[in-house]
């Protein structure tokens, strides 16, 4: 580490996502630890931060870091084939992100599952669950957005596109809350574990629900689209759809929470932009990028892992370590953008790496924005003076970004 590097504070006085200014304004400390360098030594995290954005796009597209959880350093030890539970067959013997060659295969082979025809027809099948939830509600003078609908979202729209029978449903509502924690390298083991176990009971659902499937299958929907992909390409089978199911359960279903309380909270702090974020589907898939840019929520990044000793950015990584990507450091700098502490949902980005970018984009993006835009449009259409009650208390415990208590809306009938 340079001199100069060493007569500066500690990044860990500058920068604490987990922390109450954090929560209410991470403008400062991201733009403190990207002025700190290109590549920067978290403690806390025990983890290199890559800050630029340049450096970030280059890494995304050549893939020189690893993806793979268990080349991480303190990944628990990678399980032999003979030993592996469902969760490890899914996530290690087909990992759509340890093997870059098998996932360009997979994204390459899908991408007709993710049609717009086939999210349009997903939103139709999810629009009547939509409905009966705010059917559920009625007209209150105020009810808490999170509790009543947003918690609901993720599960509705994984069952709607899967099409898993009622009888499923408590064991898979469980698996789209704690997915994502099965690869978390923050949390403990036992909690991770827990996770995993919760992906297990998943995945035997999922292979029940094929198997109906194939013995029934429909025209249009997500899951008939794969099987249809698997009897055309001997090189994607059912370990493949299950485990592409799972990464859009991990994908979707904690930051669908996450996105639809800050969606909400951000058009009501900016009436005047709802009418352009909800002009149409494809308007508001430009806005949603804005939202979140604007929101400011993330926490962590994207977790890469150092598959040997290399010299990166300026720095000595050992092999093992910690490289995580943080492309919103950059979401309140003016250097970037224009006002950046203003919302304008017809905010042009270019490129828009909300999402990923190149081989690693998400390709359930499209999924993921639809089912927002038809869960915000229903609100709005049966609550059009609708309004926060309150301004609503962050929560700091959550692992990987920034969200609400509660998020009390007055819907002024």
């Amino acid at each position: 580490m340079s001199e100069s590097a060493t007569a500066l504070p500690p990044i860990e006085s500058l920068f604490d996502p987990n922390s109450q200014s954090y929560a209410e304004n991470p403008a400062p400390q991201c733009l403190a630890i990207a002025a700190r360098g290109p590549l920067v030594w978290y403690a806390p995290w025990q983890a290199w931060i890559m800050t630029q954005m340049p450096d970030i796009m280059d890494c995304w597209k050549r893939e020189y870091l690893s993806s793979d959880f268990y080349d991480w350093e303190f990944a628990p030890p990678r399980p032999t084939e003979e030993n592996w539970n469902k969760f490890e067959k899914a996530l290690v013997g087909h990992s759509l992100l340890a093997d870059p060659d098998h996932h360009r295969l997979v994204r390459r082979i899908t991408s007709p599952a993710f049609s717009r025809n086939v999210v349009e027809n997903i939103q139709r099948q999810i629009e009547p669950h939509v409905k009966r939830l705010f059917d559920d509600i009625g007209t209150p003078e105020s009810f808490d957005y999170i509790t009543e609908i947003a918690q609901h979202i993720p599960f509705i729209s994984i069952t709607a596109m899967v099409g898993v029978p009622e009888k499923y449903w408590p064991e898979m509502k469980r698996v789209t809350q704690t997915f994502t924690e099965t690869w978390n390298p923050t949390i403990s083991d036992e909690r991770r574990l827990r996770a995993q176990e919760d992906s297990n009971k998943a995945i035997d659902i999922l292979q029940v629900v094929i198997a109906e499937r194939r013995e029934n299958p429909q025209e249009g929907d997500f899951l008939s689209a794969l099987l249809k992909i698997e009897a055309e390409n001997e090189k994607f089978n059912e370990w493949d759809i299950i485990t592409l199911i799972l990464a859009l359960i991990g994908a979707g279903a904690d930051t669908t929470l996450i996105a639809q309380q800050w969606s909400v909270y951000a058009l009501l702090k900016s009436p005047d932009q709802v009418p352009y974020a909800l002009e149409s589907a494809d308007a508001f898939s430009n806005a949603f990028s804005e939202i979140m840019r604007w929101s400011g929520n993330s926490k962590m990044g994207f977790a890469r892992y150092a598959p040997s000793d290399m010299q990166l950015l300026g720095q000595d990584v050992k092999k093992g370590q910690m490289v995580l990507m943080m492309p919103h450091l950059k979401d309140h700098d003016p250097a970037h953008f224009d006002n950046p502490e203003k919302l304008d949902v017809r905010r042009q980005f270019e490129p828009d790496v909300l999402f990923g970018y190149g081989p690693r984009f998400c390709i359930g993006a499209a999924l993921a924005k639809r089912q927002l835009y038809l869960t915000l449009g229903e609100m709005f259409k049966r609550f059009p003076n609708i309004s926060l009650a309150e301004e609503p208390e962050r929560d700091l415990e959550d692992h990987n970004a920034v969200v609400f208590k509660r998020l009390m809306l007055n819907t002024n009938l």
